[in-house]
């Protein structure tokens, strides 16, 4: 049995270092790219507020009942503050605020559209909150702390915690597609092998080359399930499939930078590496 598994283990690790080597030349910008992906849901949120501002102030005041001054400031500001955290994010200024503000306006609107209680849009938002914490916990360092008497957490522990939330959060959007629509035998074995890979993603075990099957399984998935562009003739479907094709990109963006970083401390693949 032993020998079993340590025929898997090598097999593993030879598997790694091919991957390794082909994936090197791609390694500087997989960083920037993720990062990218992640703020892709709310650039195409913005553009779709200001493209549509009529049909959205309208749909604020008479579904949501939005006072007319409070459904523009509301609006508005759901732009200003998706533009400018964006750029923050991409141009790595003001870090923390930027992704509190992105965090915020998710919140936002929640409440402000009435999907607080739409159970797709709150787990698909879960993973985009998933990718902003993997983003968070890049911007952490590790300082001394200034009272060394007192109880603090290390920047380097939160950034553990922030880790292994972003991992958590990020699996999501996948556990709400797997459960979501008819079923069929290979429907069921994708769904396993999804969920698979999910598990380890969360755990921390083989965390980079699931989170990698995952950036490749979901691309994919993406394309062929919310294929927007292929919509004609309904503007709210082709709406709808573009808003979760936005959202789908932007896991992949905290996907790729679970690949780029690593799961952090909290992690299987971590804890081996202390024996």
């Amino acid at each position: 049995m032993s020998g079993i598994k340590e025929q898997v283990e090598e097999f593993s690790k030879n598997v790694e270092d091919v991957l390794d080597k082909v994936g090197q030349p791609l390694k500087p910008y997989i960083p920037a790219m993720s990062r990218l992906l992640i703020i892709a849901t709310f650039l195409e949120d913005s553009m779709r507020i200001m493209m549509q501002w009529e049909d959205q102030r309208t749909f604020m005041e008479q579904s949501r009942h939005f006072p007319y001054g409070l459904s523009h400031l509301f609006l508005g500001l759901n732009v200003i503050v998706m533009l400018a955290s964006s750029f923050g994010i991409v141009a790595k200024k003001q870090q923390t605020y930027a992704v509190y503000g992105l965090m915020g306006v998710i919140v936002a609107q929640a409440f402000g559209y009435g999907l607080i209680f739409d159970m797709s849009f709150f787990l698909r938002n879960l993973s985009v909150m998933g990718g902003l914490m993997m983003v968070l916990s890049e911007t952490m360092v590790k300082r001394k702390q200034m009272f060394a008497a007192l109880p603090q957490i290390s920047e380097t522990n939160r950034r553990m915690y922030l880790q292994l939330a972003g991992r958590i959060l990020l699996i999501f959007l996948f556990i709400g597609s797997a459960f979501h629509g008819d079923w069929s035998l290979m429907r069921i074995a994708v769904s396993l092998l999804g969920l698979t890979a999910c598990v380890m993603v969360a755990v921390g075990f083989k965390a980079k080359w699931s989170a990698m099957f995952l950036v490749l399984f979901l691309s994919v998935l993406n394309v062929f399930v919310n294929n927007f562009w292929s919509v004609q003739h309904s503007y709210y479907k082709r709406d709808f499939l573009r808003y979760d094709f936005f959202q789908s990109l932007s896991t992949v963006g905290g996907f790729l930078l679970l690949v780029s970083t690593g799961p952090g401390g909290l992690s299987y693949d971590e804890k081996k590496k202390e024996y």
